[in-house]
């Protein structure tokens, strides 16, 4: 199937190791010219290398931490320079910390809303006027399945990432007259250096060790088995193509069943 990418324009955020790197190079493989951004140059530019080698699409880096409103602007300008727009928005950062309530005071919630509420909407305001000239766009947030059904030990995450459901479905409705979709991808458990940080502290914490930790999330999805990595990302690719472009508004859990609600 021709996903209708080849050529357009991709800002993939937090890109350089995990979701956003599979997501990155899945876009990549379907044609679109790749921008990927994180703050650790190094890994950043090893990323780039090894997408670009797999997939023969044109692929740009840019140093940039997400939760800095400044540094947002300037990747993007860069962009248009080159580019002169922005396609396709995929919406990334690295989840807050692990920890309950009485762990956490408030500056803790403050930090987590500056890396997952706060970047997505400036990355949104920098990429509009383009999208909304152009009369075409995709939005994808990247969230999580504690969105819908909240996760124990990780309030931060439950809540700063609520919020990103909030904006997302918000924008997509005063969006839509312009041919852009806005839409929210979240992943259940996956096998990401993410989810390996969480294994482990379930470890350090004394509850088990970090084959308890796989073992028992595996044991509350009915397929068994976490994802992996590009199962994800083909979800973002489709929901970033011509073929999706009467789905927005929509918070899509991909998770092999973990959420046990109707909605």
């Amino acid at each position: 199937m021709d996903l209708g990418l080849k050529n357009r324009v991709a800002l993939v955020a937090a890109s350089s190791r995990g979701l956003g790197k599979a997501i990155a190079l899945q876009l990549a493989d379907e044609g679109a010219k790749v921008m990927i951004c994180a703050r650790h140059k190094t890994q950043l530019f090893r990323t780039r290398e090894e997408i670009a080698a797999k997939t023969g699409s044109q692929v740009k880096a840019f140093v940039a931490d997400v939760r800095i409103k400044s540094q947002i602007r300037k990747m993007v300008s860069q962009i248009v320079n080159e580019f002169k727009t922005i396609d396709i928005l995929v919406c990334n950062a690295g989840g807050p910390p692990p920890g309950l309530v009485e762990d956490l005071n408030v500056d803790d919630y403050r930090q987590a809303l500056e890396l997952n509420l706060l970047s997505t909407i400036n990355l949104c305001y920098e990429v509009l006027p383009l999208m909304k000239k152009q009369k075409w766009g995709r939005i994808i947030t990247m969230t999580s399945v504690s969105v819908k059904q909240p996760i124990g030990n990780l309030i931060l995450s439950n809540t700063a990432r609520t919020g990103v459901i909030g904006f997302t479905k918000s924008l997509s409705n005063q969006l839509a007259p312009y041919g852009i979709t806005v839409n929210s991808v979240c992943p259940g458990y996956t096998r990401t250096e993410r989810v390996e940080e969480l294994a482990q502290a379930f470890e350090q914490s004394g509850q088990g060790s970090v084959e308890d930790f796989y073992h028992q999330i595996a044991q509350t999805i009915p397929m068994g088995r976490l994802a992996q990595p590009e199962e994800i990302a083909q979800v973002v690719t489709f929901l970033a193509s011509e073929k999706a472009a009467y789905i927005t508004g929509v918070s899509l859990q991909v998770d092999g069943g973990y959420v046990k609600g109707l909605f």
